[in-house]
């Protein structure tokens, strides 16, 4: 537990069980409850003029919460709400589902929101509204259906973050799908967007992966992680000034996927940084190149394990390009490199000896760049 206080106010105020380990079942259900009141004893009471500027709650739901946590605990952060002090709000939940109380639904005040684990929005969602909401963080929760992500996503009329994560949290299980709150977003505010999909895939999940949709006209900041999904609906993306993508093929069938309007809707932007994986993506799974003719700065992160084939095409679309920064020189040798670099796949190795064919000039060395960033350099025989 953490608090950090002055007379009147609390700052902060964090509980978190997850570190603690109980050696068998019994000593768990004790520890867990003598947490949960705990709690309650800490929190100050509804007629307190206390007030706290940044709850955090994070437990493992170790006993039933068919007790008075619900009401005491969630009760005492619905008054706090009331009180006009409230800020921040981080809930994290694992183990079993809790359902997320309809006073929670409603702030005036809250700014930032964070939701992790399971919790369930039942059917309360309606009354969903967070009128001055800037701030929201949805972590892998597992309760959260579209029509409920929707709604609480329009319930923020002046959202400018939102932060979405999925995976598996560890589990050996696969996850059947991908939750199709975590492919789709439409906000007129929201300014920064960061999504990341990590959940197992396979050939059985294919059909879950049909489409990723953005209509977000005010969006300046996209960092964007997941595999590949079969087509992308983007629309209205023209404020964009800096996009981040790690997009992953299918291990089974490169070739699955169409990433070709994802790729023409960010074309706008004037900052672009790119995984190795994606640079495959581009390759496989780009129909055309656009050209970005306001991209400025281009990073590109190198692993040896993955190709540089669409590297010619990338730099040739950035006509206005001036810092292009590599981390890493190391890349999987291809016979489809292009001039991108002088690496020869090593069956064309002794053929190209012998023939004593003038090579081409490699594109990097023609790019109209003013700064050459190269990071992570080694001096190993492959990457002179």
């Amino acid at each position: 537990m953490r608090i950090f206080s002055n007379k009147d106010e609390i700052h902060t105020l964090c509980f978190d069980d997850s570190v603690v380990v109980y050696q068998n079942e019994e000593e768990e259900k004790s520890g867990a409850e003598r947490f949960l009141n705990f709690i309650v004893n800490t929190l100050p009471s509804s007629n307190s003029l206390t007030k706290i500027k940044k709850f955090s709650l994070r437990h493992q739901s170790r006993v039933p919460l068919e007790n008075d946590f619900s009401r005491l605990v969630y009760g005492w952060i619905w008054n706090a709400m009331k009180q006009g002090g409230l800020l921040e709000l981080h809930l994290e939940c694992s183990r079993d589902q809790f359902d997320i109380d309809r006073v929670l639904l409603t702030s005036n005040t809250l700014v930032k929101l964070t939701l992790s684990g399971n919790y369930n929005f039942g059917e309360d969602v309606e009354s969903l509204f967070f009128p001055a909401l800037k701030s929201l963080s949805i972590l892998s929760v597992s309760g959260l259906g579209f029509e409920e992500y929707s709604r609480l996503v329009n319930g923020c009329p002046v959202l400018e973050e939102l932060f979405i994560t999925e995976d598996d949290g560890g589990d050996d299980n696969d996850w059947p799908y991908v939750p199709s709150w975590s492919t789709s977003v439409e906000s007129a505010s929201i300014r920064r967007l960061v999504i990341s999909n990590d959940l197992p895939y396979n050939d059985s999940s294919k059909e879950y992966y049909d489409e990723t949709y953005f209509k977000a006209p005010s969006l300046v900041y996209l960092d964007y992680s997941s595999v590949v999904f079969e087509d992308y609906k983007v629309v209205d993306l023209v404020s964009l000034v800096e996009v981040k993508l790690d997009l992953r093929l299918w291990v089974s069938k490169k070739m699955f996927g169409d990433v070709t309007k994802l790729v023409a809707g960010i074309s706008n932007v004037r900052t672009l940084h790119l995984s190795p994986d994606s640079l495959e993506v581009f390759h496989f799974c780009c129909k055309s190149m656009p050209v970005f003719n306001n991209l400025l700065s281009l990073s590109i992160q190198s692993s040896k394990e993955k190709s540089w084939q669409v590297m010619p095409l990338l730099l040739s679309s950035c006509p206005n390009l001036q810092t292009l920064a590599l981390k890493g020189l190391l890349h999987r040798v291809t016979n489809k490199c292009g001039d991108a670099c002088a690496c020869i796949p090593t069956k064309k190795r002794c053929a190209c000896i012998h023939k004593k064919k003038k090579r081409k000039t490699c594109c990097l060395w023609t790019c109209q760049v003013k700064v050459l960033e190269i990071s992570e350099y080694g001096g190993s025989f492959q990457e002179l």
